[in-house]
């Protein structure tokens, strides 16, 4: 098998000249094939590579010629594999991140215990306090048995460590230890200055006393910043991982537990499915309720609405154009509009009313100062996953733009709070329906999911509240729809229309006259469940349109309507991305219970 030398050494020296160095780095140790970091500061060096060993000679020689390089002493070890994916050299303001003024290793140490020597104090018994200066993710491989960890989870951390220290153990001998010894040559000092008598730094770390004393007094193995994760006290790569979710290591025994998810979790920072779900859409939730407080639509905005025109209309007099698809503003209305320059062509240039216009052509219509009608945005975030978002829908909400509502719209806010992300109704709730509503986050997504819709594979339940008591329990609606709206934008029930299908069943007869349903529609069409309650006579409580005694409301607007008592409660259809067959509900309104 291949073997590739590992090497970590450090220096603190007064380094100069850094960028011209880094470039002079960078490119030997692409040409020598070596792989690994080099950390660069006006401190000194501190540097982890790997590669085969001239090549490896040939790095040291050029680092050794550089003046406070000379006697740089590297810690070597093998493996048999290439334990650094890239090559990097870096240029940091230290080499050893700790951030306290006055504490300069190139200028002063404490005094150094080597190897040997620390083994025999451990052998005889002698009294000294082992303090371990490394983060806890290290310690937890192992540690020389009875030492004092600093309890850190960043070197940074160590002063605020060493204050919470018993002022008893400051005129102790006390020995810090560390990896490789370079986290010491700091810590060591800063423990003096602290009024720590009599302290020393343990000389090339745990790395070089595993070198010389093959790990006595030493329990476990040593944490390493490369692939290779942790070593025993031969320099032998072990079998622990790191979590990639959370970065702790993780020994054999930990991978073998079923909380292990290669590259997704460990039994450190494993959550189950449901408390994942839980915490986006926690997450999911405060994002709605920032992007509508206050409501979008409440806020003045200029509001720019399309005008496309279609091939009746070619050639003729903008005016008429506008008079003829707008007919309920009058001309004298749509020429004022013109005159302030509130109707622009595609290039934003004002128009006059003679304007002879193409097929294919689109305007402009500006509505400045736009303040949108209030809403219910208490949305509720029911699932998630990396293909749907099922929610539950309040009324009144428009699902998408319409009319006077285009930021206050279910769609609009949906936009806001997934940003960047546009995640879309895979089917449509009216206005003051409310209930179980089925968005997909992509359109690859959208188009494996909405023709489920149109096939008539998607079992949906709705609960209504309806005037009159049905005289069967269950009873069945068959009558066509008209897909062209009237100019309020109801529909009508029309033979050779599109076909449409409802099921009813009577669930209660209310003490009030009226009765609750649960509804089934066998197909899709706009206002299916309202029209066809209204056509047998037990229209739904609440609906501006459909009224009784076979009424058409004067308007669709949601403005000062009662609630419609109309709940989209439970739906099924088959998973755009598992193929499963998936079934959502929502809770069951209180008029419905």
């Amino acid at each position: 098998m291949p073997v590739v030398t590992n090497i970590a050494a450090y220096k603190f020296a007064r380094l100069e000249n850094l960028k011209a160095l880094r470039e002079r780095l960078l490119v030997l140790c692409k040409e020598r094939a070596l792989r690994g970091t080099i950390l660069l500061a006006p401190e000194g060096v501190n540097l982890f590579i790997a590669g085969d060993a001239p090549d490896v000679e040939v790095l040291l020689a050029e680092l050794r010629a550089i003046p406070g390089l000379e006697d740089l002493k590297p810690k070597v070890s093998e493996s048999d594999h290439q334990p650094f994916s890239r090559m990097l050299v870096r240029l940091k303001k230290e080499i050893i991140a700790f951030g306290v003024e006055g504490i300069d290793p190139a200028a002063y140490t404490s005094p150094r215990i080597e190897s040997q020597t620390l083994k025999q104090w451990l052998d005889e018994g002698k009294p000294v306090i082992l303090f371990d200066t490394r983060n806890d993710y290290e310690v937890k491989l192992g540690t020389f048995a009875g030492a004092i960890p600093a309890g850190i989870d960043h070197f940074r951390d160590f002063p605020a460590a060493v204050a919470r220290l018993p002022e008893e153990m400051k005129n102790a001998p006390v020995v810090t230890f560390c990896t490789g010894g370079i986290r010491c040559e700091k810590a060591a000092p800063f423990m003096e200055r602290m009024g720590f008598k009599d302290v020393y730094q343990l000389e090339g770390g745990i790395l070089k006393y595993f070198e010389e004393t093959g790990g006595a007094h030493y329990d476990g193995e040593c944490f390493v910043f490369d692939q290779r994760v942790g070593v025993d006290p031969g320099l032998r790569e072990t079998g622990s991982a790191v979590c990639f979710a959370c970065q702790s290591p993780l020994t054999a025994e930990e991978q073998a537990d079923a909380r292990y998810v290669e590259n997704v979790s460990c039994p450190h920072c494993f959550r189950s499915d449901q408390a994942l779900l839980e915490e986006r859409i926690a997450a999911r939730q405060e994002a709605i309720r920032r992007v509508t407080t206050p409501l979008p639509g409440s806020v003045a905005y200029e509001n720019r609405r399309p005008i496309r025109i279609s091939a009746p209309h070619e050639g003729w007099a903008m005016i008429d154009v506008l008079c003829a698809v707008f007919p309920h503003f009058e001309r004298e209305t749509w020429l004022e509009t013109i005159a302030a320059g509130l109707v622009l062509d595609a290039r934003e240039n004002r128009i006059s009313p003679d304007r002879k216009v193409r097929a294919g052509e689109q305007f402009m219509r500006i509505f400045p100062g736009t303040i949108e009608p209030p809403v219910n945005a208490d949305i509720r975030v029911i699932y998630e996953d990396e293909a749907i978002l099922v929610l539950e829908k309040p009324a009144p909400l428009p699902t998408h733009s319409s009319g006077r509502f285009h930021r206050n719209t279910l769609q609009s806010i949906l936009h806001a709070a997934w940003h960047p992300e546009k995640p879309g109704p895979a089917h449509r709730l009216d206005s003051n329906t409310s209930g179980v509503l089925v968005c997909t986050r992509t359109r690859h997504f959208a188009k494996l999911l909405q023709p489920q819709f149109s096939r008539g594979e998607v079992a949906k339940t709705y609960l209504a509240r309806v005037h009159g008591w049905p005289v069967e329990d269950s009873f069945r609606v068959d009558a066509p729809i008209s897909d062209v709206p009237t100019a309020l934008g109801a529909r009508e029930i029309e033979q050779d229309a599109q076909s449409a299908v409802t099921d009813f069943e009577v669930l209660t007869r209310n003490d009030d006259g009226t009765a609750t349903l649960r509804v089934k529609p066998f197909t899709g069409r706009t206002h299916q469940i309202r029209i066809h309650l209204w056509h047998a006579s037990f229209p739904i409580v609440g609906d501006p349109v459909y009224l009784p005694e076979g009424q058409r409301g004067s308007t669709t607007s949601m403005e000062d309507a009662s609630p419609m008592l109309l709940h989209a409660w439970r739906i099924s259809f088959a998973h755009p991305s598992t193929r499963d067959q998936v079934t959502f509900e929502t809770p069951v309104p209180a008029w419905a219970r």
